[in-house]
């Protein structure tokens, strides 16, 4: 049986009821694919290509993944940090250094790395025009490393800002977390967060990733429900 291991950030990982209702992309990927397909998510808030790496989450990864199974790198949003030397990166040397790592290790152990670009923030503004986003550089170093390394990419990012120009400034509150006080208690005070998502823009994103899956068709269109419309 294949496994989906996900390395990346808040925006993808795995949220408890303590931060509900804030949900991540790989916490609802198991909607697209096949049954048998199992998901690793070891997405975690906060982290970067360089975090990830120091604080020694990612061999809990290389340490399991085998022969046939798929490993899904989506980050950017806590590489920009440059106030923050333990997460920052720079796009065109240290971020793709980092993920060639990634990359290096998957397919030491003969399984199929992906790189999925960050998913915009919803970045719109006064006059409810989708804003140029902050992840231009690192989306370009990302399509840099795809090529430098042959590895299939998904460009969420442009796909999400697609979805967001779309569906305009009010309704894409509904994905993102936009909480009126009182409603839920790991925010009573309430929130404005235009980067964490909840279930709809979850499911919207995901969605975006299993699109860009069925294009590369082959073992990784495979991995999808039969039928699949998306």
């Amino acid at each position: 049986m294949a496994v989906i291991y996900w390395a990346g950030d808040s925006t993808v990982q795995y949220n408890s009821i303590l931060t509900y209702p804030q949900t991540g992309i790989g916490q609802v990927f198991h909607l697209f694919v096949k049954p048998e397909i199992r998901i690793e998510n070891h997405a975690k808030n906060g982290r970067s290509t360089k975090s990830f790496l120091d604080e020694g989450r990612f061999s809990a990864i290389s340490n399991r993944i085998k022969e046939g199974d798929f490993l899904f790198i989506q980050f950017g949003h806590n590489d920009e940090k440059k106030q923050d030397p333990a997460r920052y990166t720079e796009p065109f040397s240290t971020f793709i250094e980092n993920l060639e790592t990634f990359v290096n290790a998957a397919r030491e152990k003969g399984a199929y790395p992906v790189l999925i670009s960050p998913v915009e923030r919803r970045c719109f503004g006064d006059d409810g025009i989708l804003q140029a986003g902050e992840h231009a550089d690192y989306v370009a170093a990302m399509k840099q490393a795809a090529k430098a390394f042959d590895v299939p990419f998904i460009d969420l990012c442009a796909m999400s800002r697609e979805k967001l120009a779309e569906a305009g400034e009010e309704k894409t509150k509904e994905w993102y977390m936009h909480l009126p006080a009182g409603r839920y208690d790991s925010h009573p005070e309430g929130l404005t967060d235009n980067t964490h998502l909840k279930y709809e823009g979850a499911v919207t994103y995901a969605e975006c990733i299993a699109r860009g899956l069925k294009e590369l068709g082959g073992i990784y269109g495979g991995l999808l429900l039969d039928g699949l419309d998306c």
